[in-house]
């Protein structure tokens, strides 16, 4: 196990002065922003950026903006201090911990608006959310300057966003997804899995089934919306108390996939949200 300790700043002059100071020995910087939480997935994009870089940045910054009036801010989890712990075992040199003032000074009226692809799916029912992640990713790199940035795939979603985000500001930084992890009977791990009862967590694990079985039948030519239809009922069958989406979509813009076997070459994306008691749950897979 690595015993290095990640230095912890909370300021945006310290983070760049240390920054600055592993740029002059030559280093690339990696970046991997969290909420802290941390889980396995997390772990392993810390790990993918070091593979690239020679200095990796992680943040933990609860945003503020990305949750809606009545959703948990308040309960979200936090261990700071096991975070930072796990964060240097696995590598990290640099751990960023602003406050929110530090991240949305005094008067701050600017926000970052992907268009479109915000509106579906999570943006669907969460319409605030990726306005609110893309506007903190911006200001993020903009404190940080990394040359790489990993996020996961579970999050697919964000993922494009943020690439479209990155592309069309220039902002030159490479992004990386890291593949997602899962418990062994395939639940995507996540800081939300907490909330579950032993109950709700033994059944919880249907929607990745759900969307594997999926993603098989269409592999093998079913028609796209007869493969999500089953999906949508195995879910439901499973004890999730509401979907709010289960879609094939293409996986660079977001839309829907027409009805009708895969076309050749066509890339198809399944995602899923559902609620298992008071918790909601996301997942995707690739076909």
């Amino acid at each position: 196990m690595n015993n290095r300790q990640a230095k912890i700043v909370r300021t945006r002059a310290d983070l760049q002065a240390a920054i600055a100071a592993e740029r002059k020995k030559g280093r690339k910087i990696g970046f991997v922003p969290t909420m802290g939480a941390l889980h396995d997935g997390h772990i392993s994009l810390v790990k993918k950026a070091g593979e690239k870089c020679e200095c990796v940045v992680a943040s933990i910054f609860v945003n503020p903006t990305q949750f809606a009036p009545g959703e948990d801010l308040d309960r979200y989890p936090r261990n700071e201090e096991g975070d930072v712990a796990r964060l240097g075992e696995a590598g990290c040199n640099l751990v960023y911990c602003p406050s929110v003032e530090e991240m949305y000074p005094e008067g701050s009226l600017t926000n970052v608006r992907v268009e479109e692809m915000s509106d579906l799916l999570d943006g669907i029912y969460r319409p605030h959310f990726f306005y609110g992640v893309a506007t903190v990713v911006a200001r993020l790199f903009i404190h940080v300057k990394p040359d790489v940035a990993v996020f996961g795939e579970k999050d697919f979603q964000q993922l494009q966003i943020i690439r479209r985000m990155v592309r069309d500001l220039g902002f030159g930084i490479e992004i990386i997804g890291g593949e997602t992890w899962r418990d062994r009977d395939g639940l995507a791990q996540s800081s939300r899995n907490a909330y579950l009862s032993e109950e709700e967590r033994s059944r919880a694990n249907a929607m990745f089934a759900a969307l594997h079985r999926a993603a098989c039948r269409i592999r093998i030519g079913v028609p796209v919306e007869e493969a999500m239809k089953e999906a949508r009922g195995h879910i439901l069958a499973a004890g999730f108390s509401k979907l709010d989406y289960v879609s094939a979509v293409d996986p660079l813009n977001l839309q829907d996939l027409p009805d009708g076997p895969l076309v050749e070459g066509q890339g198809c994306r399944l995602l899923a949200a559902a609620w298992m008691g008071s918790t909601r749950l996301i997942d995707n897979l690739g076909v």
